[in-house]
């Protein structure tokens, strides 16, 4: 003890020594030396307390051990500079009051002070460490950082290689640039003395718990503006979600965001070490879906991915990023009534991409417009889409073998839903355009005589009826109104008029509903297509209404004799060819003399034969499209299309040749306005015959069967021009 106290008293001899040599050091030195500047930068660094004096002047010095042989020297500075510098020894060490010290001197206890740290600690995953948890992580007790300084430097003792990767990170790159919004340890794992591992319930970066944590910084909309972050909603997506509803349901296999971004490795997706970077988006979905990765691999994307090819399309330019959805679900984009147009259309129809890897410009819009494509657009959700035929990750050019397109192949593709379809199946051009594009010569020759006739009809429709209404408003003869009347249509030609008159206006509305889904008159049809093809069931029931009504009429006259009559009346005659000119002049003013008509005029005969000619070119060509399954079996392809191209173009032509030709003869003639009434009870006024078919008016007059209600005085002193026919068969329509 003798030597202690002797050294004790040479250690502060030599302290009084040092202070007079460096006072005389400073009187001597200039005050802007560089020896005077490191003295005054010593000067600023911290200094123990005073009342650590004594303990430093044993403890102080290097190398002093206790009696065991343990290490009990103190580094001044670095105490003075720890987080414990503010502290006095006796303030940790109470049991050691005065000197000499008690033979056992108490351990200290970090939780004395830090007992909430110290209460976590052995429910943390660095419990591991024992009774050395503490000095582990924060060092000799007298020497203890702060914890900005401690990590990562300190976690790096044990994490080397995840803070390797945290430093190279787009975190740890905005953590060294000195944003504040740079996530910390902290900001993923939780307060240091609380940190659990990964496979732990209670963790911060538990997959359960992994939303959450990232959604602390990537649902601030603030944060994402500040970052400019182009993903809006990021985590929300992600909870709605298949893999965010699998991983709340308890599914621990299902993807979080650490599965596709990493962990402490995060890179942009620019960067192309990113396990989001476009070109590693197959390897990273590949982790749980490697046997469809394999074969995206395989399929004409996945080669011209690999080949460098950044337009191609990756997972998630089908599936989505965050959002994605099973094929089932309505949002989805590769659900059944989505994948065509808004997904693969989204490339295919791209006019840059087509030019830019020469893929061909037709494939969507020629969908679009086939039966296929309309009924999707209409909500059908069992028609075939572009995976239908194509497939959906074994895409394949249709030069192989393996691709379900290919001309070997077809068969059995267009088999899955057209049974039969197989053996006499004689396959053409698949995406035929109706209006434009390539298609077979046939479908050319139908679509080019439909575009000169269908405007040099309607063109001539609309001359003809407008030169007749204003000649007929300029001359405006007087109307009689004897009330007289003819019978022009029996029950029987009725019934067949009325079956018309509830088809026609069908078929067309819900024809151009099934052509045109999207125009706002059609979408009260489509509440049920999800559910009911609901357009088609009409359209059809209509077309069966329509050849009901059709053959009824053929019956009617093959049956009643004396209703045939009809028919001569109706075979056309070179008289109904200058009655036509002659109208046309008399229309012009170029002659003053009014035709006169037989029983029917030129315009009832162009009609009615037109209606038959336009019902049996719809029925057959109707037949074909309806009973799909047998024209693929028996039939080439390209009949399908013609079929197709007849029905659409013979649909035009007829409804417009209704409204412009037939609605004129019954509603807008001024001689016949407000409307012909003989679809109600069969007769028109007997007055309208008496001057536009004087002839025919005097052989139902011969016949009696004019129904005068009121007999009038003036009445029949019109007979007509002189020379008009006298023998015109009696009305027994």
């Amino acid at each position: 003890m003798r030597e202690k106290i002797r050294s004790m008293t040479l250690a502060i001899r030599r302290f009084g020594l040092v202070f007079l040599a460096l006072i005389l050091l400073a009187s001597i030195v200039p005050l802007g030396s560089p020896a005077h500047a490191r003295a005054r930068a010593q000067a600023k660094l911290p200094q123990p307390l005073r009342q650590d004096e004594s303990c430093l002047a044993c403890h102080g010095q290097a190398g002093m051990k206790s009696d065991s042989g343990k290490n009990i020297s103190i580094d001044s500075a670095k105490h003075a500079a720890s987080a414990h510098g503010i502290l006095s020894c006796r303030e940790c060490h109470t049991s050691i009051q005065d000197y000499p010290h008690p033979a056992k001197v108490l351990k200290i206890k970090c939780a004395t002070c830090h007992a909430d740290e110290a209460s976590h600690v052995p429910n943390s995953v660095h419990s591991a460490l024992g009774d050395r948890a503490c000095r582990s992580c924060h060092g000799d007790h007298h020497e203890v950082a702060a914890a900005a300084q401690t990590a990562p430097a300190k976690c790096a003792q044990c994490h080397a290689d995840e803070v390797k990767k945290f430093r190279q990170s787009i975190h740890g790159q905005a953590a060294a640039a000195g944003d504040p919004d740079a996530p910390t340890w902290m900001s993923c794992h939780g307060p240091v003395h609380q940190i659990q591992t990964s496979g732990d319930a209670a963790s911060t970066v538990a997959k359960t718990n992994l939303p959450d944590t990232c959604a602390s910084c990537h649902s601030d909309q603030q944060f994402l503006l500040r970052h400019k972050i182009p993903f809006a909603h990021p985590v929300e997506l992600y909870r709605q979600s298949v893999h965010g509803r699998a991983l709340v349901d308890g599914d621990r296999a299902a993807a979080t965001c650490s599965d596709c971004h990493g962990s402490h490795g995060i890179l942009p997706a620019r960067d192309a070490r990113s396990k989001v970077n476009h070109f590693n988006i197959p390897a990273t979905c590949g982790q749980c879906h490697a046997e469809i990765a394999k074969t995206y691999l395989e399929s004409v994307h996945g080669q011209a991915t690999q080949n460098g090819a950044s337009g191609a399309p990756v997972c998630v330019d089908c599936h989505g990023e965050h959002l994605i959805l099973g094929p089932k679900e309505v949002g989805s984009p590769v659900n059944a009534a989505r994948v065509s147009m808004a997904t693969c259309g989204r490339c295919h129809a791209d006019e840059r991409l087509a030019l830019r890897y020469n893929l061909p410009a037709d494939r969507v819009p020629s969908f679009a417009d086939s039966y296929h494509g309309l009924a999707l657009r209409g909500g059908s959700q069992s028609v075939a889409n572009c995976a239908s035929c194509h497939g959906v990750h074994n895409i394949f050019p249709s030069s192989d073998l393996r691709s379900t397109v290919n001309a070997a192949n077809l068969s059995k593709t267009c088999g899955n839903c057209h049974a039969g379809a197989g053996d006499h199946f004689v396959i053409g051009p698949v995406h035929v355009r109706i209006s434009t594009g390539p298609a077979h010569r046939i479908v050319k020759w139908i679509r080019w005589t439909y575009l000169v006739l269908i405007p040099l009809t309607l063109g001539f429709m609309i001359l003809h009826n407008l030169l007749d209404f204003f000649a007929k408003l300029i001359r405006r003869h007087p109307r009689h109104e004897s009330d007289a009347q003819v019978s022009r249509m029996n029950r029987n030609f009725r019934i067949a008029h009325w079956g018309v008159m509830l088809s026609f206006p069908a078929l067309v509305f819900t024809g151009f509903a099934l052509k045109y889904p999207e125009a706002w008159w059609a979408r009260p049809l489509l509440l049920w297509e999800g559910h009911f093809a609901f357009r088609g069931a009409v359209h059809r029931a209509a077309a069966v209404l329509l050849i009901a009504s059709t053959v009824y009429h053929m019956i009617h006259l093959a049956v009643v004799r004396r209703d045939r009559l009809f028919l001569k009346a109706m075979l056309p005659q070179f008289k109904d060819a200058t009655d036509m000119l002659q109208v046309l002049s008399s229309s012009l003013g170029l002659t003053k003399i009014e035709p006169r008509f037989a029983k029917f005029n030129y315009a009832e005969k162009l009609e009615y034969w037109a209606f038959l000619w336009g019902t049996a070119v719809m029925t057959v060509s109707g037949v074909l499209l309806w009973f799909n399954n047998f024209t693929l079996r028996y039939l080439p392809k390209w009949v399908s299309d013609a079929a197709t191209a007849v029905h659409y173009y013979e649909a035009l032509l007829a409804t417009f040749s209704i409204l412009l030709w037939h609605f004129y003869m019954v509603i807008f003639d001024p001689l016949v306005y407000p409307m012909d009434t003989a679809w109600l009870d069969g007769k028109v006024p007997a007055d309208h015959y008496r001057h536009s078919r004087p002839a025919y008016f005097r052989a139902l007059e011969r016949a009696h069967l004019v129904e005068r209600p009121v007999e009038s005085a003036d009445y029949g002193q019109d007979q007509g021009p002189a020379g008009a026919s006298s023998d015109d068969p009696p009305a027994t329509d």
